[in-house]
């Protein structure tokens, strides 16, 4: 019997336990699961220690233009997201344990040769290094992941997407640790951030080939061929790929757009540590609230929708400030709206689109399809990103690369499959 009078709110050690609770939500996962998402949270420690301050590195430390620090970032997403597909085909076929230990080890060598890198060729070599490795190591995550939430769905502890959210919770985690150890090392110098990165996935490295298991239970291996060709043919799938392709844009923005604006407003990128440790809190506090909301008003079509609005709004509220020119704490203001509801919107998108690949895979391959969804939206990435680091450097009006980034995520919408999958269980 529930003895909580109403009008009074639970104690502490209640509202921890009770169902959908992060807590809870833990305490429910199997070992394998609760490592993957673990091995999310200190990827992202060590990645995100280098690479919020790599833009402005390329640009005063090495002094590249504006047009080729774009094309690098984007050349790096696009190593990264572009052949996730190769990744994911991977993981289908060898096992998860091979393909994260191997990414591991690309990872070290490319952070290394980036705190050494100072001519554009060996920094774009070690860019498409470090991205490399993660499209060996995030689609065997992720997809072994959606593969276990689906089990867990089907065994009746809730939707799927409740396990897929602590995936993002984890990988925020990560991002708000990661720069704060950044800014600290940023005193030293850049390279010191890279070695220290590569540290981190030396760790990394040694536990995972400790923990994790060498064969996964009911894991079922990819057989024959043509999976590519068949993901391709898929439309509903492809449809899904490119609005979340222009979800991952609008979030690049991060890495470009929003250090400039900050650099414009302040005269530094010093407030740009705590921006991004201000999206991290949101996630890791708001994101299980936000899923369960999602989960209980919205299917996984319209959870993407209005995640892909409000970052158009994100958007929309630097484009109408920006002509006012405002500077000091006033001029941050429109970066920290963007940040907050870029970051809501994240908090939508990304776990409906992780729990959507499920249901349109074939069996077996839910590794290509995680790796092809993130490889179409790479190759958004990389043609928006060089048109952005253009776009923020010419001299239009100062609201129009802002609203061009605006209207992204809100045609997007206009592309998402029109009937979502009808709940598994």
């Amino acid at each position: 019997m529930n003895d909580v009078r109403p009008g009074v709110r639970p104690p502490l050690r209640t509202r921890l336990r009770a169902p959908g609770s992060l807590h809870h939500t833990w305490r429910a996962l199997s070992p394998l699961l609760r490592l993957l998402i673990l091995t999310q949270l200190a990827f992202n420690i060590g990645f995100f220690a280098v690479l919020p301050f790599l833009a402005e590195h390329l640009g005063t430390g090495i002094g590249l233009a504006g047009w080729l620090v774009g094309l690098v970032l984007g050349l790096r997403t696009f190593s990264q997201q572009g052949l996730f597909v190769v990744g994911g085909a991977l993981a289908d076929r060898y096992g998860v344990r091979p393909v994260v230990l191997a990414g591991c080890v690309l990872r070290i060598a490319g952070f290394a040769w980036l705190g050494y890198a100072e001519r554009p060729w060996a920094v774009i070599g070690a860019v498409l290094l470090i991205g490399f490795a993660a499209a060996l190591f995030s689609p065997a995550v992720e997809s072994e992941v959606a593969r276990q939430a689906v089990a867990w769905e089907d065994a009746g502890n809730g939707p799927r997407t409740r396990v897929l959210a602590l995936l993002t919770v984890a990988g925020q985690a990560g991002a708000f640790l990661g720069p704060l150890l950044g800014s600290l090392l940023l005193a030293v110098d850049f390279r010191t951030a890279c070695l220290a990165g590569a540290g981190v996935f030396v760790l990394v490295l040694a536990g995972h080939a400790r923990l994790l298991p060498q064969h996964i239970p009911g894991r079922v291996r990819a057989r024959g061929r043509g999976g590519v060709r068949k993901a391709l043919r898929n439309g509903r799938f492809l449809a899904l790929c490119v609005a979340y392709g222009a979800y991952l844009l609008a979030y690049n923005q991060l890495y470009l757009a929003l250090p400039e604006e900050v650099a414009r407003a302040t005269g530094s990128q010093a407030p740009l540590a705590w921006l991004f440790a201000l999206s991290s809190l949101l996630v890791v506090t708001a994101q299980l609230p936000v899923t369960r909301w999602a989960a209980d008003r919205l299917d996984l079509r319209r959870s993407m929708t209005v995640g892909l609005l409000l970052i158009a709004a994100g958007f929309g509220a630097v484009a109408l400030a920006r002509p006012a020119g405002w500077t000091g704490v006033t001029g941050l203001l429109p970066a920290a709206v963007f940040v907050v509801l870029l970051t809501l919107g994240q908090m939508l998108v990304a776990p409906a689109a992780r729990a959507w690949v499920p249901d349109l895979a074939e069996d077996g391959r839910l590794g290509l399809y995680t790796g092809a969804m993130s490889s179409v939206s790479g190759l958004l990435v990389l043609a928006g990103s060089s048109a952005t680091g253009s776009l923020l450097n010419t001299a239009l009006p100062p609201a129009v690369p802002w609203l061009a980034l605006a209207a992204v995520p809100a045609l997007a919408v206009l592309l998402l499959p029109r009937r979502p999958p009808s709940p598994r269980g």
